[in-house]
């Protein structure tokens, strides 16, 4: 059974689930979802446009009673990816959902290995692929995350995350519905919101918790929830001391990917370092790799590439044998693309995406993130992105483009010198008035330059 909630399996209470104000219980979500079931029975997948609504939860937890592939559909999104998600996919549309129609819930998927979720990539190197997600992925993730953070029907779950991706749909809304904890979407992830919400457990992205943090009375309005879960970007280590300081709560991070859903992440009873993930989940294994495949030491300093297998992984990109066999190693490990180190205790750091974030300059390999966190560190720098660029000498250079006031390039060149080995300095630094980031906080920076 992969949603226990609507199967009765905690007591029910009016306010289960609650979306911008609106809320069913238990049992009403049951039925509303079994009738929607009953409708969409045997279609190959169905497409929703995913708002934050009771329609949406509704919606979901349809699909997967019915075994039919929920295929969200970011709602800001184009009419050309509209398009090819439709057509990749082979969707049909979810009909309109009755939050008062009513008919007994019952699963007819019980295979471990159906598609749950049919979630499609960013694209940033593409048209995006549909990333197959089955029902055992969905359920040994939430197990092991319940287990790392002691999430249980007692706690309230309160967010405001978009609901196309795992962190926003995952865990944010499938991940109550297993362990039977009340869910309150906010709609929006504000910092008032977030307060007004009482919860014991929030999920945010950087952005969420650095607009918390620049809002101190609604930071100090969280120092009675259990846990503060930050993820999908790296969190700013002035973020993460700031967070700690307002709430009294050490935040917990995670890592984790569409493919693969969260696999390492800091536990609730576990060190919390800043700019660190912590552990592999229950199940999970991981490996950090070199160019040539061997292993890199575990000496928290040692950059290599990051492999993962495991219960959570998904089962291949619709329709593409040719990328799925090139997202894994000969001996089955999935290549994540990302760039990390581990210490001798496990604890991993993610440096970034291989491709964009691990800077190959002067016969060093640097990593983005380190250098971005030594711009921050200064005073008058907000928002900071680091990035390499070709260089006929060096090979690649670093390049720093930075949110701040009343400060220099050549002053933060030489702040970031003295915090760092001096290979490590941005060569460039570009004063910028944003940096374009994605709907889960995410700098694309694939747009700079």
């Amino acid at each position: 059974m992969l949603l226990p909630a609507v199967h009765g399996a905690f007591p029910d209470r009016p306010d289960a689930v609650e979306v911008t104000g609106r809320r069913l219980s238990w049992e009403q979500l049951g039925r509303a979802a079994g009738a929607v079931a009953g409708r969409i029975a045997g279609a190959p997948a169905v497409a929703v446009e995913v708002t934050p609504s009771l329609e949406t939860v509704v919606a979901v937890v349809g699909a997967l009673l019915a075994g039919v592939p929920f295929v969200p559909v970011p709602p800001d999104s184009g009419p050309i990816e509209r398009e090819h998600i439709r057509r990749d996919s082979g969707a049909a549309p979810m009909p309109p959902v009755d939050l008062a129609a009513g008919t007994d819930p019952h699963e007819r998927q019980a295979d471990p290995e159906a598609p749950a979720l049919l979630l499609y990539t960013s694209g940033t190197t593409g048209a995006p692929k549909g990333v197959l997600l089955p029902r055992r992925a969905v359920a040994a993730g939430l197990d092991a995350l319940a287990e790392a953070w002691a999430w249980t029907a007692e706690d309230v779950l309160v967010h405001g995350l978009p609901l196309f991706h795992v962190h926003g749909l995952v865990l944010g809304v499938l991940g109550p519905l297993r362990v039977g904890s009340r869910l309150v979407h906010t709609g929006r992830p504000t910092p008032g919101a977030y307060a007004a919400a009482r919860g014991t457990l929030y999920f945010g992205v950087p952005t969420v918790w650095s607009r918390v943090c620049g809002d101190p009375d609604s930071a100090r309005a969280l120092a009675g929830a259990r846990l503060l879960v930050s993820g999908s970007a790296a969190l700013p280590p002035s973020v993460f001391a700031e967070l700690t300081r307002l709430t009294g709560r050490r935040p917990v991070e995670r890592y984790g990917m569409t493919e693969t859903l969260i696999t390492i992440s800091t536990r609730v009873d576990g060190e919390r370092r800043p700019g660190h993930v912590g552990l592999p989940v229950r199940g999970v294994a991981t490996r950090i790799v070199a160019e040539d495949g061997r292993p890199v030491p575990a000496d928290g300093e040692a950059i290599g590439a990051l492999e993962v297998s495991g219960p959570t992984l998904f089962t291949g990109y619709h329709g593409r044998p040719d990328a799925t066999a090139a997202a894994h190693t000969a001996d089955g490990w999935f290549r994540t693309g990302d760039a990390a180190t581990v210490d001798a205790g496990g604890m991993h750091r993610i440096v970034g995406r291989s491709s964009v974030d691990l800077i190959k300059t002067g016969g060093f390999r640097v990593g983005a993130g380190e250098v971005e966190d030594a711009l921050l560190a200064h005073p008058a720098v907000r928002e900071a992105a680091v990035v390499g660029a070709p260089h006929a000498d060096l090979g690649q250079e670093i390049v720093a483009y930075v949110v701040a006031e009343g400060v220099g390039p050549d002053e933060l060149v030489a702040f970031v010198a003295a915090q760092l080995s001096v290979h490590k300095r941005p060569r460039r630094v570009h004063l910028v008035a944003e940096l374009p980031r994605n709907a889960m906080g995410k700098v694309q920076k694939q747009l700079l330059g």
